[in-house]
């Protein structure tokens, strides 16, 4: 049975079932699948999009992660939504970021999480293209909503410092944790979203490198699923029994109870930004897997 056949069936049950062998969970950023969307939410320009996981994908709340890019003059307009919180985030270049009506501009790699209820939007002022990651996780299980406010916040005054949340994935600001969750070397460690930064059972964004040789140890998650994006650099993806190659712009999907790891075996560093999403709100264990 396939697992989008049990997700119909079974809903937000926690899937027993066997899934589709690790290579093939793993979603794979490919700029030649972007889909061109105009005026997204009212915005301006273009947006260029692919989904890499939907409301299907997971057992917990997540609605999907986008990643794409933002043209020159392009964006999302400004709208909000009552059910559900989202984070823009750029991995290069900058962009401007508005949340509830104030905009200022963030240079990549950095994100703002929009919280339940909150107005958001995201334009590219400059000549370069912008890369850019869409998260989303609802209060309720595969609810999207969202409200346009016909606003594309192009030409609007900037704050010269933002008066929302903002994330930075900034590697001075990562701590060194020898043996990691019980890996190999030293991996550089950072939680750049902390749980209470959140209204929904989105729980946290970690940021993690691993120098050449390094690895997250082999652990796991009753009550909290993740995904693995991988920033930059080449590893290896341990989950359960299987194993597969992960590179720059694959997403890796842990769920409920998966023992997993992280090894770089590339001489590259190989840097993660982990999302993780709780069944429940403030449900967080991980316990160390020999």
């Amino acid at each position: 049975m396939t697992r989008t056949l049990a997700a119909l069936l079974f809903g937000s049950l926690p899937l027993l079932l066997a899934r589709d062998p690790l290579a093939q969970r793993i979603a794979h950023t490919d700029p030649s699948r972007y889909n061109v969307a105009k005026t997204v939410h009212a915005g301006a320009g273009e947006l260029h999009y692919q989904g890499l996981f939907d409301a299907q994908t997971f057992n917990t709340n997540v609605i999907f992660l986008h990643r794409g890019a933002i043209p020159p003059g392009g964006g999302i307009g400004h709208h909000f939504h009552n059910h559900m919180e989202e984070m823009f985030v750029i991995f290069d270049g900058e962009a401007q970021f508005t949340v509830n009506g104030r905009t200022s501009t963030l240079k990549g790699p950095a994100g703002a999480p929009c919280r339940m209820g909150s107005s958001h939007a995201i334009y590219n002022p400059t000549g370069q293209t912008v890369e850019w990651m869409n998260i989303a996780v609802g209060s309720i299980k595969g609810k999207y909503d969202a409200t346009d406010l016909d606003d594309s916040r192009v030409g609007v005054p900037l704050d010269p410092k933002p008066v929302f949340i903002t994330m930075r994935l900034d590697k001075a600001l990562l701590k060194d944790m020898p043996n990691y969750l019980g890996g190999k070397g030293t991996a550089r460690y950072r939680r750049a979203l902390q749980p209470e930064v959140f209204y929904t059972n989105w729980s946290y964004v970690d940021h993690i490198v691993l120098p050449e040789g390094a690895g997250v140890g082999r652990h796991r998650h009753e009550g909290v699923e993740e995904f693995y994006y991988v920033i930059n650099g080449e590893g290896t993806a341990r989950v359960d029994k299987e194993s597969a190659p992960i590179k720059a712009g694959d997403a890796v999907p842990v769920f409920l109870n998966e023992t997993h790891a992280f090894e770089n075996t590339s001489s590259r560093p190989l840097e993660l930004m982990v999302v993780g999403v709780a069944r429940t709100k403030w449900a967080l264990d991980t316990a160390e897997v020999k």
